[in-house]
């Protein structure tokens, strides 16, 4: 099969378009031929520092297709069901296998490309604002890095939820389309202070909940914001950046801080229910997923590319 891969970390120039052996079907997982790829932040991460688990190494959490087999013990799914799958690594390829219990079906009436990908950013978002954000109604949550795929998701799930929902983007443009998803209030990261901005829309009581899917010197600001008992969830780090905290900062207002990781729970029935149901209401349009831009499994490079550019809105796919 034909798949992106890389010998070495590196810039996004270190892919390859090559020939890999097929992937073979444990008895308790399935392989697809992949229709779509959804690149997510931690690819991007991972190639340009991540552990090569193979060699060549194929990178990528998440793609959706078509089961083409299936293992002795799995009762879940039949060839030619539509699927959605997660694992450490192998989504840019043609064929991809994934044991089961990270793979849920797609309604054959739904739209493959954007099926690829709900699981990780939708079930990213549900765990940061209500498992471990504890969010409620009547709350607000400020959302850093509305655009990314984290950040939609999470604007729509809060609002549903019946918060007010601040957000972040680097443009006005990207805020004004923000809007359509749920946002109340939009701050332009790249043209003030963004935590007197907060305290002005608040009148200095900060939010209750921020999500952070930047990390570095994004979460010392999410630090500043929060009010009484106010949250910090922090998860993933797309901005590459290090910073030692002071959390004795978080003690007089009884603040916390929680770390994030959906892998550690993918498994469970909770997890797997809440996922199923995202692509559920993906498929409805109850839910919204945008696709930014698509590019050829060929051109992983240049989608890699243009992700680190800062300039996607929303999820960028490769096709192989």
């Amino acid at each position: 099969m034909k798949a992106a891969v890389y010998y070495e970390n590196g810039a996004p120039q270190v892919f390859r378009y090559e020939d890999v052996a097929d992937p073979t079907c444990d008895a308790n997982g399935i392989v697809i031929d992949v229709k779509a790829v959804s690149i997510e932040g931690g690819d991007v991460l991972n190639r340009a520092g991540g552990a090569l688990v193979t060699k060549p190494h194929v990178v990528g959490y998440q793609a959706a297709g078509v089961v083409r087999e299936v293992g002795t013990n799995v009762t879940g799914f039949k060839v030619g069901d539509h699927a959605v799958t997660v694992s450490a690594f192998g989504s840019h390829a043609a064929r991809r296998a994934v044991n089961a219990a990270t793979a849920w079906k797609v309604p054959k009436d739904a739209d493959i490309v954007l099926a690829a990908c709900v699981p990780i950013p939708f079930g990213t978002a549900d765990d940061c604002l209500f498992e471990f954000g504890r969010l409620q109604k009547g709350e607000s949550v400020l959302i850093q890095g509305g655009a990314g795929g984290v950040g939609l998701a999470a604007i729509q799930l809060a609002k549903r939820a019946g918060a007010r929902v601040f957000a972040t983007a680097s443009s006005d443009a990207k805020l004004d389309r923000l809007r359509d998803f749920g946002m109340d209030e939009g701050i332009n990261y790249a043209k003030g202070d963004l935590a007197a901005a907060v305290m002005r829309a608040t009148d200095n009581r900060g939010v209750n909940l921020v999500v952070d899917p930047v990390g570095g010197d994004v979460l010392a600001q999410s630090l500043k914001i929060i009010g009484y008992r106010g949250r910090v969830v922090t998860v993933g780090n797309a901005s590459r950046g290090e910073r030692n905290y002071d959390i004795q900062s978080l003690l007089g207002q009884n603040q916390s801080v929680t770390g994030v990781f959906l892998g550690a729970e993918i498994t469970t029935p909770r997890v797997r229910q809440m996922i199923e149901n995202h692509v559920k209401d993906v498929a409805s349009g109850a839910l919204k997923m945008v696709v930014d831009k698509q590019f050829p499994l060929r051109d992983a490079a240049a989608a890699h590319a243009y992700i680190e550019g800062r300039s996607a809105f929303g999820r960028v796919v490769l096709i192989p």
